[in-house]
This record gives structure tokens, sequence and C-alpha cells, in this order.
């Protein structure tokens, strides 16, 4: 059990948000969405859980780090839960960040379930990204589902239907499901040809999804400016190979902009909001 730095139970319901470094994780676009939120945010350690459990650390190294003066010390990799209190909100907000586990999914998943539940968490948000026939031109594509009906009702979201393979992130859902803990998990597309991290294009698309969800406004800092300049090196790189850039063309037109998603009614209309938010007007 994950011995928590907090009195379970205790304080405003909480909302956790999660990610995972490795197979749901492409281009670290999903665990780089938590790890900006906790560098926005003031926040304080929780607890982990141990990582002798779960990693197999040949395939997981531990790192060697220089500290204060010739001292050094060992990083373990572990996973961190962390408290943060947005500025302005009552609500707590739980950051779960750490590499997918090689062994003991199910054990793993038993653990967090716990320490969600006595940390007073209402809702699970689990953040992924996978590799995807995504053109990088075009706002990058986030699914979101949701892990029981009531949920998916409550917040517009499908039920997930995806059958195949599956990493930490899938397994935690239906965990988190079976313990009757509600969950969405939100999964951002990023374009394969463009697949070297970071993917701040991809980040930003999480996190405004997260504020849609929750209905907050989330700090983005210099995300959008450093989409913008991701764009636009992805630009530079497709035009040097004509290749490449005939094949974006080939997956732009299949999506033609008046066709998006961010062409309708609903999407302009939240987008309005979202503005309202961030200027005070609403």
């Amino acid at each position: 059990m994950i011995e928590l730095d907090i009195v379970a139970g205790a304080g405003p319901r909480r909302v956790a948000i999660a990610a995972f470094d490795g197979w749901n994780d492409a281009a670290d676009a999903a665990t780089s969405a938590v790890t900006h939120l906790a560098g926005a945010w003031d926040t304080r350690p929780l607890g982990q859980l141990e990582p002798d459990d779960y990693y197999d650390f040949q395939v997981n190294r531990p790192t060697v780090a220089v500290g204060t003066g010739t001292a050094r010390r060992i990083d373990w990799p572990a996973t961190v839960l962390v408290e943060c209190r947005p500025p302005g909100r009552t609500r707590d907000v739980v950051l779960i960040r750490g590499p997918e586990p090689n062994l003991r999914w199910r054990a793993y998943c038993a653990e967090l379930v716990d320490a969600t539940r006595r940390l007073n968490t209402d809702l699970v948000i689990l953040l992924g990204a996978l590799l995807a026939d995504a053109p990088h031109t075009r706002p990058v594509p986030v699914s979101g589902t949701a892990g029981d009906a009531e949920t998916a009702t409550l917040l517009r979201l499908d039920q997930s239907r995806y059958e195949g393979p599956t990493g930490i992130v899938g397994v935690l859902a239906e965990a988190c499901a079976d313990a009757g803990l509600p969950t969405v998990s939100l999964w951002a597309a990023v374009p394969h040809y463009a697949a070297q991290p970071p993917c701040p294009k991809a980040t930003l698309a999480l996190l405004r999804r997260v504020e849609d969800l929750l209905d907050v406004e989330l700090p983005l800092g210099d995300l959008p400016e450093q989409a913008r300049a991701w764009e636009r090196m992805v630009d530079e790189l497709a035009e040097s190979d004509s290749e490449v850039e005939e094949y974006v063309r080939s997956l732009e037109s299949r999506e033609p902009e008046t066709e998006l998603p961010e062409a309708s009614g609903d999407v302009i209309a939240m987008e309005f909001e979202r503005y309202l938010r961030r200027n005070g007007g609403a």
C-alpha cells in the first residue's frame, strides 16, 4: 500500500490526472502534459509506489546524478503522486506519473486505485498518445472515452470499443471501472512521421481537452508558442524531403479543412467559451 503524506479521505473531492512513459506515450506527449501542470502549479509530494515491486531495472535503468558538491545519488524509476491546488479552485488535483511497469500490472493498478480512492478522488483522467496517420498541419485529434455508461452520458463521451493490444492506461482504466471509480481516457494522435519527442502540439491538445472536460482554465504558459514553432519545424523538414511532403499532402486531402471538427458550431462555441474564461468574461 502507498504511504500517503495526507489524511486519507480528508478535504474536498479531488480529480486525478495520470500519464505513463513508454508504450502509451508517443512523442512523450501525455507525460509532458502532466509534467507541465506539475511545473505550473504549486505541488507537494503525496507518495510513490515501491519501484522494486514493479520495474525490471535492466529495462528501466536507474540513473546517477551529482548533487551538492561531489555527492552522488541514484534516481530509481518510480510512479510518483503529487497534489496541487489550482489557483481560484477549491478542488485539488492529484498528478500521477511514472514509467509503464514491467511487472505485476494488476497489483500495480490495484495500488493506484486504492490510493486514488483514499485521496477522495471522484474522477480519474488517463492521458495517452499514439502514432497515427495524421497530418501535422491539422489540429491534433484527441479521442475521449469513458469507463462506464453513467460517466459517458454525464461528460458526453463514448464508451471505449477498442479491441487489441493495450498498455497500462487500458489496464488501469478497467481497474478503475471495476472499482466503480469514474474514469476518462484521452488519447492524442501524433503524426508518425514526426514522432521524435517532444510534440508540444499534441501536449497542448490534451490539456485543452482536459480544460473542456473539467470546465477549468489550465495554465498553458508558452505551450501555444512551442506548438507553432514545432509545426514550422516539421514544415521545413517536410519541404526538404519531397516524399514526406507528398505524403503530408495526401493526408491533408483525406481531411478537407471545411470538414474538420474544428469548423463545427459546437467546437466554435467551445473555443469562444474558453476565450471568455481566459479573458475574465465568464
